[in-house]
């Protein structure tokens, strides 16, 4: 049997620095701190808001699904018009706007909720701002960092940026959690106010070039970036499956993964491990992808998607909690992988005058189809149980993504340079 010598630490510590050596570069650390910041405080808001809600003379589970449901679609609905806007003004104007009206809409709620003077109206209104601000910043995070470190690291910023967001989607709502129980829901919102603060300085300190790009309408800038999508088989094939996936298994996963929870592995301590455990297997991803340039990204980015299938299938298996938290370990190891590479591959071989239009088609087809699978995940488990429906969603990802990678566009794609 061989064995591997072990590697001297100052090797090791050459290796770890050259894998961050993404972060010597000044207005990606500056970026990084301003968004990490921002996500914490996105992590914190869901669980402000709904206690926020709820402990409005008019509130319940009814005034915090309408809440969630308007901010989801001003999201869709402006998400387009955020990409004309990033091409043709530049991501980080479009960002440092959108960052700013976000920060508007959250120091106004928070005054709301400290005073007890909200009202549900009120609370509406401004989770609409908040999404219109949401759904305008998207788009120029995919056309932002290729300006902030050279082509040859952007597998590492993603990587990275996926590291973060993965963190701090663990860590905001426990943090919430308990500035809730110390505090109140107000003190979380003011959190988040404040978060989205630390962003807009971040953005503001950066100094990028913006190419000259031709301007005509919006709808002739709409069809162009439509164009440029759909002459991309890859690209909208890939956001087709993703889209299918939010529709057939995320959405009832995420609706009746708490029920079962409940039912059967001991309530929301457990599916609150479950979360964690994928928040904790997205780091690790995000993590392991350092330093790597897989030639056939798109190729590893369609097989990881594969992985979401495991926590569907581990509840519909009735395996205890532990089986159940190990898939979403692995689900979220794969989702790293198929989000920061997926992510490298637009930036790379999309042209920057399109990118923020690309963004957004491929954002509103991924998630269009979420809102009504979270809808009719309810009724049709009733129908049909809960165990076949998370079972069949299981099933349609594995077998999706393995048709996906037949064919041809996906099977033989490497990596290019844009033309830019």
């Amino acid at each position: 049997m061989k064995h591997r010598i072990p590697a001297p630490s100052g090797a090791v510590a050459r290796t770890a620095a050259h894998r961050l050596r993404v972060l010597r570069h000044s207005r990606f650390r500056r970026f990084l701190v301003g968004q990490s910041t921002s996500l914490l405080g996105s992590g914190m808001s869901t669980i402000g808001t709904t206690f926020a809600v709820l402990e409005l003379p008019n509130g319940g589970a009814d005034s915090v699904g309408l809440v969630m449901a308007v901010r989801i679609l001003a999201i869709l609905a402006v998400l387009l018009l955020g990409g004309v806007l990033t091409d043709r003004l530049g991501a980080r104007t479009v960002m440092l706007t959108a960052d700013l009206l976000r920060f508007a809409a959250q120091a106004v709620l928070a005054v709301l909720l400290v005073t007890h003077s909200a009202r549900l109206w009120e609370v509406v209104v401004l989770a609409v701002v908040l999404g219109v601000g949401e759904g305008g910043f998207s788009p120029g995070l995919t056309a932002l960092v290729p300006g902030l470190v050279p082509e040859e690291e952007l597998s590492d910023a993603n990587s990275l940026l996926q590291t973060v967001q993965a963190m701090t989607s663990v860590a905001g709502p426990g943090l919430a959690g308990v500035l809730v129980a110390v505090f109140d829901a107000g003190t979380v919102i003011a959190v988040d106010a404040v978060s989205y603060g630390v962003s807009v300085v971040a953005l503001a300190g950066l100094r990028l070039s913006q190419p000259s790009v031709p301007r005509s309408g919006l709808f002739s800038d709409l069809g162009h970036g439509w164009k440029e999508f759909t002459s991309r088989t890859w690209l909208w094939i890939a956001t087709l499956h993703i889209s299918l996936f939010n529709f057939v298994l995320w959405a009832p996963f995420l609706v009746l993964g708490p029920t079962i929870a409940q039912q059967r592995l001991g309530g929301a301590r457990s599916w609150g491990l479950v979360l964690a455990l994928y928040g904790a297997g997205s780091v690790v991803g995000g993590l392991a992808l350092l330093g790597r340039k897989p030639g056939r990204a798109l190729l590893w980015s369609m097989a990881t998607s594969a992985a979401w299938a495991l926590p569907a299938a581990a509840l519909s298996a009735r395996l205890p909690s532990a089986g159940v938290a190990a898939a979403a370990f692995v689900a979220g190891v794969g989702a790293a992988a198929c989000s920061s590479l997926f992510a490298t591959l637009v930036q790379r071989e999309v042209p920057t005058e399109v990118r923020g239009r690309i963004s957004a088609f491929d954002s509103l087809g991924a998630f269009a189809l979420g809102p009504l699978g979270l809808a009719l995940a309810g009724p049709v488990s009733g129908v049909v149980g809960a165990d076949r429906l998370l079972a069949f969603g299981a099933t349609w990802q594995v077998v999706s993504a393995c048709a996906v990678l037949a064919l041809p566009s996906v099977r033989r794609h490497r990596a290019t340079p844009s033309p830019d």
